[in-house]
């Protein structure tokens, strides 16, 4: 493995000097990932290309790049979102096929024809420290549907966000043993009546404030909302979460400043950053968020659901969870 990482940092230098002597000035990256400017930083003072972050939102983020891209003003070099959002994009010719030198560490399955998996947007129970005793905090997603919880939840909107959507698909088809078990615990869950916002971006401040107790949120904040009193639930059952991808776009203005970008993303530096300065997970081999407990966790990338099951099982949690 050390050999192979020295084979690809070479190459990876190699590369930046062609960049360089290409005369790269700027490379533009449209993403969905939240606090990088730590990366974007770095990826500039190592290989003197000023990077140029836009961030969008899952929501919107199709419809933007395939309304720019279509009018021929796409401006991205490089673009980040879920693995299903760039999909379809890679359908649309948005896409182009390179694949980075330093892919060859990550796992085989990562690698998907230009796109490039890096990390997995993990779910997991956060709870507010102070307020939580020990032995209330859950062991299984089950017990959230306890009525203690009453009026102690807040989660992401389960009608409309996609990835609270898919998440709750993925504790179906990977978690529970039989689909009324599932069902019984949504309907418990329901019952808690949760405070719905639009993300998982808000659900952090109101358990930190303790106004409620408890978040289906992502670790990554407690590293970013340090020294917030967060925690998470180790459960017994695996996280889940939806892959995280990167790609260089067919139409790049910049294409040599894109590969560039893209290499220096994947590698171990802008990985560990990722992981200990933002909390991410990442698939980078051996590089672990600095939670404790989370370089034992059990993660799981759960399946990409269509635009249609999003649609239909959104319809779904609407009636179950009464959201008006």
């Amino acid at each position: 493995m050390k050999r192979i990482k020295l084979t690809i940092s070479i190459i990876f230098l190699i590369s930046l000097i062609c960049v360089m002597t290409a005369g790269a000035s700027k490379v533009s990256f449209y993403a969905n990932i939240t606090a990088i400017e730590p990366i974007m930083e770095a990826f500039e003072v190592k290989t003197g290309i000023k990077g140029e972050y836009t961030r969008i939102s899952t929501d919107k983020f199709l419809a933007t790049v395939l309304t720019e891209f279509e009018v021929g003003k796409l401006l991205a070099d490089v673009i980040q979102a879920p693995i299903p959002v760039l999909e379809i994009l890679k359908e649309r010719g948005v896409i182009s096929s390179y694949t980075s030198p330093i892919a060859a560490v990550y796992p085989e399955w990562t690698r998907k024809d230009g796109i490039q998996l890096f990390g997995i947007e993990y779910v997991a129970l956060i709870y507010n420290k102070e307020l939580v005793k020990l032995e209330d905090v859950p062991k299984r997603y089950e017990d959230l549907a306890d009525p203690k919880w009453k009026d102690k939840i807040v989660m992401a909107n389960p009608a409309i966000h996609p990835t609270t959507i898919s998440w709750l698909i993925g504790l179906k088809e990977n978690v529970f043993s039989s689909e009324e078990e599932w069902m019984n615990f949504l309907k418990g869950l329901a019952a808690n009546k949760p405070m719905f916002v639009a993300s998982f971006g808000p659900t952090p401040a109101p358990v930190e404030s303790g106004e409620k107790l408890i978040a289906i949120s992502m670790p990554k904040y407690i590293i970013t909302k340090a020294p917030a009193p967060l925690d998470w639930a180790q459960v017994e059952q695996p996280l889940m979460g939806t892959p995280r991808a990167i790609a260089v776009t067919s139409s790049a203005p910049n294409p040599e400043g894109a590969k560039a970008f893209m290499d220096y993303w994947l590698s171990d530096e802008a990985m560990s950053m990722l992981a200990e300065e933002v909390g991410e997970y990442v698939l980078a081999p051996g590089i672990f968020p600095p939670i404790e407990g989370m370089d034992k966790a059990e993660i799981l990338a759960i399946r990409e659901l269509s635009d249609e099951e999003i649609q239909q099982w959104g319809n779904e949690f609407k009636q179950i969870f009464t959201v008006e």
